[in-house]
């Protein structure tokens, strides 16, 4: 089991943070990494992005009180598709669309009930399930429009995941959990060199508001910097 935490500025840089090998995955396991990327320096956050791991939430909130958490729409849509009839997946999978690509947590709202008129009778527990999920879906919805695509999901997370199974793949074996630490060290020191070059889209537009988002949630910076 390898843990990952990709941090993302507000200018759009991606950088890995921190990777952990070993344990397996569990709330706890999630909040000492919190931890320890906290103790490191990460200590302004505006929004966590998790997959449905239960106490992640949490964990998150815990470490980081005043961050918002978004759980993951692709994670949800796949764990909501799969408890559907095969006939109906189709319509299913636009009718919770309108929900996450509305424009405000009103009009999703409204969606979500639209959803839960239609398919409550087929479908209960799925209607229910994203009612009582519904803040947590919908965070992503405080933010700039931009990057909503880019924060509503933890494909960056799924990405580099594969990227590392990938590289560990091509090797026969591999003697001993420091030598797996040693591969992912290096793959990740490549993420962030290539990284480091390349912005997200959407943040250049976002970058004002999210900055005063950081001021109203964290305060001003009390340091000024100065150019050497």
């Amino acid at each position: 089991m390898v843990y990952v935490v990709i941090g993302v500025t507000e200018d759009g840089y991606r950088e890995i943070l921190g990777f952990y090998v070993g344990g397996k995955e569990c709330s706890t396991g999630w909040k000492e990494v919190l931890r320890d990327i906290h103790t490191r320096g990460c200590e302004e956050v505006l929004l966590g992005v998790f997959d449905g791991l239960p106490g992640l939430e949490e964990a998150m909130k815990e470490v980081y009180p005043r961050a918002d958490v978004q759980r993951c729409i692709i994670h949800k849509v796949r764990n909501t598709l799969n408890q559907v009839r095969k006939k109906d997946q189709s319509a299913v999978a636009e009718d919770v669309k309108s929900i996450y690509q509305s424009n405000s947590t009103d009009e999703a709202h409204k969606q979500l009930e639209a959803f839960r008129e239609k398919w409550d009778k087929k479908y209960p527990k799925i209607a229910k399930s994203w009612r009582e999920d519904f803040s947590a879906l919908t965070a992503f919805m405080a933010y700039p429009s931009s990057i909503r695509p880019m924060i509503y999901t933890t494909n960056i997370i799924e990405r580099t995941m594969k990227e590392f199974k990938k590289r560990l793949k091509t090797m026969n074996s591999l003697p001993s959990e420091q030598a797996v630490e040693k591969v992912i060290y290096l793959v990740s020191d490549e993420c962030n060199t290539k990284w480091a070059t390349r912005k997200l889209r959407g943040f250049k537009e976002a970058a004002p508001t999210l900055q005063q988002m950081f001021e109203e949630r964290y305060g001003s910076p009390t340091e000024t910097q100065v150019e050497e």
